[in-house]
């Protein structure tokens, strides 16, 4: 048998996923990187974006929000502040969420802690929906 990654994906609500697998790209805050197995040491904090679980044939792909991503001797351990498995995601919903938040952005003129969490809502869902494709 050949070699297989040892990957966990944790968020706050629960363990998403934990197994053996071919390889993970990460969306990292330097770029995207791959992680194989006997991959070198490395701690990456996590961008918004599509994380990609390849094992096989097969390809689960699970949009991550925040955390760190940490690479040892003994696998890949990836804790998200939010995570998604895109499986689960309503692609109308996800329009109306960007609508709502770009209304939102527009409606917050007046207040620096409003318009900044606008913002921050609005990375979101553009990150998710760049996801999806």
């Amino acid at each position: 048998m050949a070699d297989k990654l040892n990957f966990a994906l944790v968020s706050p609500e629960r363990e998403l996923f934990h197994g053996d697998v071919d390889q993970v790209v990460v969306p990292g805050s330097e770029g995207d990187f791959g992680v194989l197995p006997n991959h070198a040491p490395v701690m990456s904090v996590i961008k918004p974006g599509a994380l990609r679980v390849i094992d096989g044939g097969s390809e689960r792909r699970i949009f991550v929000n925040g955390g760190f991503a940490d690479v040892t001797p003994d696998g890949l351990t990836v804790l998200a502040e939010e995570a998604i498995d895109l499986v689960d995601i309503d692609r109308a919903e996800v329009e109306q969420q960007l609508k709502n938040a770009q209304d939102d952005l527009r409606d917050s003129l007046g207040s620096d802690a409003k318009r900044e969490a606008a913002e921050r809502a609005l990375a979101r869902i553009e990150a998710l929906k760049a996801a999806l494709h």
